[in-house]
């Protein structure tokens, strides 16, 4: 038998994981409406949203490694990334593993960002909207902390928040497209020269 802080551990850390996943996600719709934070410009927000991000990362990588450590669970490390292969209660313990999978490859390609398509990047990072649920029915089914008292309440108060982000994400008004950008900046430019010109020109 593994030691009782092994277990407490991948409690702990997968309720704060789930509440870290929350705030990643408010951060990122925050983003996506250019909203900015009192005190802080707006690119310490963008800052603010991966760092959440990597810390939450940090924190899901612990509750998986005590996970397959503690001996009162039979769960393998091909189950941490292959669905469906758990000993253990496999439907619940493969919603988790779907979480980490596409948290791996939303972390892997914001990462990358610059060398692949803006529109590739931006159509996985949609997926994250996918991950939260997926990780929030995992700890709802797979353990018993979720199902009741503070943690449930908890659990309850994450899913309203992260709810209302998605709903502001998918009908609020978002930032133009970074790969058009420059051309609308460069249009925009040419249009105040030209501008400068004809007042210049009807000056003389």
């Amino acid at each position: 038998m593994t030691a009782t802080w092994v277990w407490y551990l991948n409690r702990a850390t997968g309720i704060v994981s789930l509440v870290l996943m929350t705030l990643t996600l408010v951060l990122g719709v925050a983003v996506r409406r250019q909203a900015r934070l009192p005190g802080l410009p707006r690119f310490g927000l963008v800052s603010l949203h991966r760092n959440v991000s990597l810390l939450s990362a940090l924190l899901l990588v612990t509750h998986v490694v005590s996970a397959v450590v503690d001996s009162y669970v039979s769960i393998n490390w091909i189950s941490v990334l292959v669905p469906f292969t758990s000993g253990w209660r496999p439907f619940q313990v493969a919603l988790g593993t779907l979480a980490i999978d596409l948290m791996v490859l939303i972390i892997g390609t914001s990462l990358l960002r610059g060398r692949i398509p803006v529109r590739l990047w931006r159509g996985i990072h949609w997926t994250s909207y996918l991950l939260w649920p997926l990780a929030f029915l995992h700890g709802l089914t797979a353990g018993t902390d979720l199902g009741s008292g503070w943690a449930l309440g908890l659990a309850l108060v994450c899913a309203g928040v992260a709810g209302v982000a998605a709903a502001l994400a998918w009908t609020g008004r978002t930032s133009p497209p970074a790969d058009r950008a420059p051309a609308a900046l460069a249009e925009t430019t040419s249009a105040l020269r030209r501008g400068a010109r004809v007042a210049v020109f009807r000056n003389r």
